[in-house]
């Protein structure tokens, strides 16, 4: 049985001298692939909305077209993340078992300042080799609040944010429209519609708009709540009559067996010729 000393929990980096002994010898690392994603958040009269695309990318590949970017971590606190989607969903975990453990011992609701503080040092602990952008959105007794957490671990509280591949184009909406004491349907569509700019802009976003409304009465998820790129019906015909294509010449050969294997239920491989 192992030691307690050799038992380790949450991220590891102990072959990073190794690797970088591999790159001085030519023996270069895999090379780190641009991800996708807009996400966004904004605080209305009653709550704060979160919003983001579903579509997971893997270099040029669409890898997933309805990937959940939208992570619980407590009952009155959701999490967006963009990033490397391995790290944001163990970073999301870790921090929702964290954050449920506060809430057993304290007895009382999490506030959203703490979940902030504790994901901000976490991440400023691994200097960004963590790729988890957040933005974290929730509603407790002090009121509703939206951060922004970088990978390094910097933060933000703002009243409306972007971040992802798409933080531009969402952004741009955001300036353009957003205004204090939002009503929970104009919130919603400036939400949408930030998500979908960043999905009509950005290569890296697309597919659907996922929304999750958080209120002090608890909180909604809308998955789908818009589905901003429909599939087109195909519109020809690609199956070809018999005898479009001209047949030039024909060759039958029969089938030759050199050999089989017989096998019975209980017994070894007995090869016949």
């Amino acid at each position: 049985m192992d030691s307690l000393e050799d038992i380790h929990t949450g991220f590891q980096f102990s072959n990073f001298a190794r690797n970088e002994t591999l790159v001085a010898k030519g023996f270069p690392m895999p090379k780190s692939r641009k991800t996708g994603t807009t996400i966004a958040g904004v605080v209305f009269k009653d709550g704060v909305v979160l919003g983001a695309d579903t579509r997971a990318t893997e270099g040029d590949i669409i890898a997933d077209k309805n990937c959940s970017k939208i992570h619980y971590l407590q009952p009155n606190m959701y999490c967006c993340g963009a990033g490397t989607a391995a790290d944001l969903v163990m970073t999301t975990q870790l921090m929702a078992s964290q954050l449920e453990l506060h809430r057993l011992n304290t007895g009382r609701q999490v506030p959203v300042v703490a979940a902030n503080r504790m994901l901000k040092q976490m991440l400023f602990r691994y200097q960004g080799y963590i790729g988890a952008a957040l933005v974290l959105g929730g509603v407790d007794k002090h009121g509703s609040h939206i951060y922004s957490i970088h990978p390094h671990g910097s933060t933000d509280r703002l009243p409306y944010t972007t971040m992802g591949s798409g933080s531009l184009a969402a952004m741009s909406v955001f300036e353009v429209h957003w205004k204090p004491d939002l009503e929970l349907e104009e919130a919603k569509q400036l939400v949408r519609d930030a998500i979908a700019g960043g999905i009509f802009n950005d290569l890296g976003s697309g597919s659907n708009v996922d929304l999750c409304i958080i209120t002090k009465d608890g909180a909604t998820m809308l998955r789908p709540y818009d589905v901003a790129n429909v599939k087109g019906q195909r519109q020809g015909k690609y199956i070809y009559k018999t005898g479009t294509t001209d047949i030039l010449s024909t060759s039958v050969r029969p089938i030759q067996i050199v050999s089989e294997t017989v096998r019975k239920v209980g017994e070894e491989e007995m090869e016949t010729a």
